[in-house]
């Protein structure tokens, strides 16, 4: 099997977005290559773009991506070859601990956070120089080689712009609502931050009968998707002191309250918001070294928790096809998170618009 050329975006160490062509190797043992259809711009990628995370370079950014099988590597069944896939950004190696107790998103052996496979290289180069798919994904490229266990499959008629989202925006906020917090129903929740992240929140936090269900952003564009997909109450948070407003709804604290924006000022916010015994769920990734001041006493005196949230602790082998058949019964309404489609050449402009905070989430369609 040879090597196939193809587009991509390649980020370099001076911070700049070229849109050129790289060369894709054929999959190695227990590999594939996917034909992307489709890639959401997550805030991850802007971590990257923007300097708060160190990477590899060069990279091939997006990690929200969706497609299908092309070619497999040995060991790998050539039946898979056609299949409609979503890609996870943390392909698990079954094995570990972790894995086999259930616990994929706390495997201890994928080489994700490394941008290579499992012989320490990559699939991806260009004259002859490695580049880097931005865990072990890369979807901002005509071609991905990932590992067999980060191609999960999805129904063929499940759209490629919402297989995307489903491999990462919606298994992570949604599964913080119902894995990681495990909420009941009619229990209260504010979720802060109303991102693709923060609006599957409120989508999980609906299917779990959370009620009410407080959004807290400074976009009025996002907060009317948040009430689209569930949120009862609204609040901007340019329009006065959002954490005596959600007392105020509530007569004091919610039980559950989740960070979807990754900043420490608004984790700051979250735990003032949790009432006594109640649980605040860090689900946003900050940038690098971001540290948030406890008040020690309030934690233990008021027997709050605080849980961090990876991947929304699931499964994707499971929650993948889950989350799909919920969205093709029409109980899951992920065609809400979607913004403009858009090509490759205008993620930079899509980075700038997430940096302002201006609309829903962005997907590249190839």
């Amino acid at each position: 099997m040879t090597a196939i050329s193809a587009q991509a975006l390649i980020f370099t160490d001076n911070s700049e977005l070229e849109l050129t062509t790289i060369d894709v190797a054929a999959p190695g043992p227990g590999e594939v290559r996917v034909k992307v259809h489709a890639s959401g711009v997550c805030h991850s990628d802007l971590h990257v773009a923007a300097g708060d995370w160190t990477m590899p370079s060069p990279m091939i950014l997006g990690h929200e991506g969706s497609g299908i099988i092309e070619a497999v590597g040995p060991g790998v069944s050539e039946s898979r070859i056609g299949e409609r896939v979503a890609l996870s950004w943390f392909a698990p190696c079954l094995r570990c601990k972790f894995c086999v107790s259930g616990r994929q998103w706390a495997c201890q052996n994928t080489t994700a956070n490394d941008c290579v496979m499992a012989d320490g290289k990559t699939r991806l180069s260009q004259q002859g120089s490695s580049v880097y798919p931005f865990l072990n994904v890369g979807s901002f490229a005509e071609y991905a080689v990932v590992p067999e266990s980060g191609a999960i499959t999805v129904p063929d008629g499940l759209p490629f712009e919402i297989a995307a989202l489903i491999g990462c925006a919606a298994t992570t906020g949604i599964g913080a609502a119902l894995n990681t917090a495990k909420v009941r129903a009619g229990s209260s929740a504010v979720v802060v931050g109303c991102g693709g992240v923060g609006l599957s929140v409120v989508m999980g936090l609906s299917l779990a009968g959370a009620n009410p269900i407080i959004a807290v952003d400074m976009s009025d564009e996002k907060l009317d998707a948040a009430k689209s997909v569930g949120a009862t109450h609204v609040l901007n948070a340019q329009q006065g002191n959002v954490v005596e407003q959600c007392h105020d709804l509530l007569g004091g604290g919610a039980e559950f309250v989740f960070e979807a924006a990754g900043r420490t000022d608004t984790a700051t916010q979250c735990l003032a918001m949790t009432e006594t015994a109640g649980t605040t769920v860090l689900v946003g990734m900050p940038s690098r070294g971001a540290k948030v001041a406890l008040d020690v006493l309030d934690l233990t005196l008021n027997g709050k928790t605080v849980i961090g949230c990876s991947y929304g602790s699931s499964n994707p082998s499971i929650t993948f096809a889950t989350l799909a058949d919920l969205y093709l019964s029409g109980r899951l309404p992920l065609d809400k998170l979607l913004g403009e489609r858009i090509s490759l050449g205008d993620v930079s402009h899509a980075f700038d618009q997430m940096k302002a905070g201006h609309g829903l989430r962005q997907v590249v369609a190839f």
